[in-house]
């Protein structure tokens, strides 16, 4: 990955460099689960990827729904919000999943044009239902949006077969990649939308209809463009990185990754359990790459000091709880190559040298 960062950086319409983001391309459609050939990486972090998804596809005055259990859930419905949509929220507590059948209520009650879902809440540790919501999505035409930061390449986002009529999602997480891209891939239904659009996308710089252009693949207009345009100056060196992450993923291939993740997850699960540390997040609906546990409390026990001590000493960074969770929760990342046995015992050895 370093290599691939160091590499001699080309011009953003060379010739070699348009064949490398050709298979950055076909490399996101496999880890997707998808055929959509509006399949690319956004210029940006995973946030961004949100604002592309919805300024593309929500313009004022739009019905949006967004479950929310949790500060990504939360975001979500902020930025509809600016978007100009009528936003209506389906909620749970933080540390459970959304009710599927409270979704599919909302759904049918408020007709959304866009129903907007967080596949992996990272704040929690949360994995949402997303099975059987696109058929009723599309009982009044409307589209499913999928946010999958967290879950991309660390367990099945699967597009096509889930119905998904667009996602996004994050480098930095279980494609071991660093920050600063976003893949995004929009569906027939998702690309026939922004098509059909009466007003301009409000953010030039997020504009599908015109970054399609220079990725070379099919937006609103149906066929792919014969020549690359100039829309901005991509971050070669970070697209550089992306493509060898993607080679990796693909070398491992995605179920045995998959399987990786889970096994660490349950290595973790058992020994903070031992630890009298409990995950916090629901059985059965709980994420291998993100476990939200019980952070120490009581009479005199500072979590934020113990959690800089476990950096200071042992060179382990762990992740407090955010929103509601502030103070309450430590979020253990397991995530791409993090996600391995030896990983989990050195966080746990580290935990139980900390522990008051």
């Amino acid at each position: 990955m370093l290599e691939a960062l160091a590499r001699p950086t080309l011009g953003h319409l060379d010739p070699a460099f348009l064949a490398v983001m050709d298979d950055v391309c076909a490399g996101l459609r496999r880890c997707f689960g998808t055929t959509n050939p509006l399949t690319l990486a956004m210029s940006g972090t995973g946030s961004a990827g949100m604002e592309t998804v919805i300024v593309n596809l929500v313009e004022p005055g739009d019905r949006v729904l967004v479950g929310v259990n949790g500060v990504f859930g939360g975001r979500l419905a902020e930025v509809a919000r600016r978007a100009g949509a009528e936003v209506t929220t389906v909620e749970a507590p933080w540390g459970r999943a959304l009710d599927a059948e409270a979704v599919t209520a909302a759904i049918r009650a408020h007709r959304p044009h866009v129903t907007a879902i967080v596949h992996a809440e990272t704040s929690t540790g949360v994995e949402n239902p997303l099975d059987g919501l696109a058929d009723v999505v599309r009982e009044h035409d409307g589209l499913l949006v999928v946010d999958c930061v967290t879950s991309l390449g660390g367990m099945p986002v699967e597009v096509d077969a889930r119905g998904i009529d667009a996602a996004y999602s994050g480098t930095q997480k279980c494609l071991s990649c660093p920050p600063g891209l976003s893949p995004v891939t929009l569906g027939p239904r998702a690309v026939a939308r922004l098509g059909r659009r009466t007003r301009p996308v409000q953010s030039w710089y997020l504009d599908l209809t015109l970054i399609q252009a220079y990725w070379g693949v099919a937006a609103a207009g149906g066929a792919a463009p014969r020549e690359r345009a100039y829309h901005h100056t991509a971050p070669i060196n970070m697209i550089y990185a992306l493509h060898e992450a993607l080679a990796i993923v693909e070398e491992e291939g995605l179920e045995a990754r998959y399987a990786r993740h889970r096994d660490a997850h349950a290595r973790l699960a058992d020994a903070v359990d031992a630890l009298g540390l409990p995950l916090l997040s629901e059985a059965g609906r709980r994420l291998p790459m993100l476990n939200a546990i019980a952070a120490p409390s009581g009479a005199g026990v500072d979590e934020a000091a113990l959690r800089r001590r476990l950096l200071d000493d042992h060179g382990i960074e762990i992740g407090g709880g955010l929103g509601a969770l502030k103070g309450k929760a430590w979020r253990v990342g397991l995530m791409g190559h993090g996600a391995t046995a030896a990983s989990v015992d050195a966080v746990v050895a580290a935990l139980r040298a900390v522990m008051p």
